[in-house]
């Protein structure tokens, strides 16, 4: 059976204009001409020095860009983005007030015509995407989406991304289809691209199995006793961790807990 969720942490923001494609190809990590109306792209906007500010699913209504978006942060892409606007035909507005963000997982769902939906592109078994003017009726909740985002590998914002220190590599976004190695510049290509062709990464964020009582997110990771990572987001038993590769190889001490990593399918290990 479809389940179908209201995501009340993820809000939108609208890029309107004709200039909304190339103004946003210049900035953010994927080929935002990818997004069209039923097909999304994942991307991040990083600092000048490649490091992770926010991501977002783009989805399209055939006249905006709509940035599916952790709702927190939405006043501030709102922000920096018109930073870069100058001369772009460009307009910007922050729409998590007027539209809802839904996820459906376990099937294509059926949906009213007038919302706009796409599948998500990191994984087929993350479902779909859909951004609705009302709440739709739901037979899941967040918590569980959160269950089954973490055992596939999906970051979220936030609370498992660090601003200004993740570097998206370690997040996944080559596997997870979230960077564009063919597009040209973007704000903070050149770190990101060194990371991926000097083989730089010596972290990864990974799902990890919880024996025990879940430690709180933020918790230290131990392996033998040295540092060897940290915990992030939580949910049914299940964790993301940012791992050191080194520290693959068994048990983990996290608190009064022991975690096991659990490489997901899509995970390539680059050192």
């Amino acid at each position: 059976m479809t389940r179908l969720a209201l995501l009340p942490d993820r809000g939108v923001v609208a890029v309107a204009g004709d200039d909304r494609v190339s103004f946003l190809q210049g900035l953010v990590s994927n080929d935002v001409a990818g997004a069209a109306p039923g097909r999304a792209v994942w991307a991040a906007l990083l600092t000048p020095q490649g490091k992770w500010l926010a991501d977002f699913l783009i989805l399209s209504d055939g006249a905006r860009l709509l940035l599916d978006c952790e709702r927190a942060q939405a006043p501030m892409l709102v922000q920096k983005l018109m930073r870069y606007r100058l001369r772009a035909r460009v307009e910007l507005h922050d729409l998590s007030g007027a539209l809802h963000v839904h996820v459906a997982w376990d099937g294509a769902p059926d949906l009213p015509p007038d919302v706009v939906a796409a599948p998500d592109p990191r994984l087929p078994e993350a479902g779909w995407r859909i951004l609705a003017d009302r709440t739709l009726p739901a037979n899941a909740d967040a918590r569980e989406w959160d269950a089954h985002r973490i055992a596939l590998g999906l970051p979220d914002g936030s609370r498992d991304l660090e601003a200004e220190k993740t570097v998206l590599l370690e997040a996944g976004f080559d596997e997870l289809h979230g960077v564009s190695w063919s597009k040209g510049c973007y704000l903070g290509q050149e770190l990101t691209a060194r990371t991926k062709y000097r083989g730089l990464v010596k972290r990864r964020l990974l799902p990890v199995a919880i024996e025990g009582a879940a430690p709180a997110p933020g918790t230290p990771i131990l392996r033998d006793g040295a540092e060897a990572g940290v915990l992030r987001s939580v949910a049914g038993g299940m964790g993301l961790a940012l791992l050191r590769l080194d520290a693959l190889g068994g048990p983990l001490a996290c608190g009064a807990a022991r975690l096991h990593p659990r490489p997901p399918a899509w995970f390539a290990q680059v050192s």
